[in-house]
C-alpha cells in the first residue's frame, strides 16, 4: 500500500446533498420525520419511522458521545495507509442517531477512549472541496 493513492470520496446523491453541503459551510443537517419529530442517518427518500411522513432537514448541533470504536492498524485501502493507526467510530448525537466516523485530536491508544465519551464536530476541508465530519473530544 502506498500513501499516493486518493482516498474514496462521497458520491452526489440527491437524498443527501443538502447534507454534504451543508458540511462545506461547518453545518450539520440531519432529516426528521414531520409526523413524528424522529431524526434518521443516513439521508434517504423516505422516513424510516413514518415511510408515509415527509422528512424535513434539520440544523443540529453535532453533540455527541462516542458508541463504540475501533483503532485500525492495517489500512483497509491504500488512499488511508498514510493515516493508520487511526480512530474508526460510531458515534451518537444528541438527536439520538447514530453516524460513522472517525475521533480525532486524540492518540489512537485504547487508555485515550472511553464508551460515553463527550465529543464535537470537527470539519475536515479536503482539496478536492468535500468536508468530511469528525469527532474530537469535547
Amino acid at each position: 500500500m502506498t500513501g499516493n493513492t486518493p482516498k474514496p470520496r462521497p458520491v452526489s446523491q440527491p437524498e443527501s446533498d443538502r447534507f454534504w453541503e451543508g458540511l462545506k459551510v461547518e453545518e450539520i443537517w440531519l432529516q426528521r420525520s414531520v409526523s413524528d419529530g424522529k431524526f434518521q442517518f443516513y439521508p434517504r427518500e423516505i422516513s424510516v419511522s413514518d415511510p408515509h411522513s415527509e422528512l424535513e432537514w434539520v440544523q443540529v448541533s453535532g453533540n455527541a458521545e462516542l458508541f463504540t470504536y475501533a483503532i485500525v492498524h492495517v489500512a483497509p485501502h491504500p488512499g488511508f495507509a498514510g493515516d493508520v493507526p487511526y480512530v474508526t467510530a460510531l458515534v451518537r448525537l444528541e438527536e439520538d442517531v447514530i453516524v460513522p466516523t472517525n475521533i480525532v485530536g486524540i492518540e489512537p491508544e485504547p487508555e485515550n477512549l472511553q464508551i460515553g465519551m463527550r465529543l464535537k464536530p470537527v470539519f475536515e476541508h479536503t482539496a478536492d472541496g468535500h468536508t468530511l465530519l469528525k469527532f474530537a473530544p469535547a
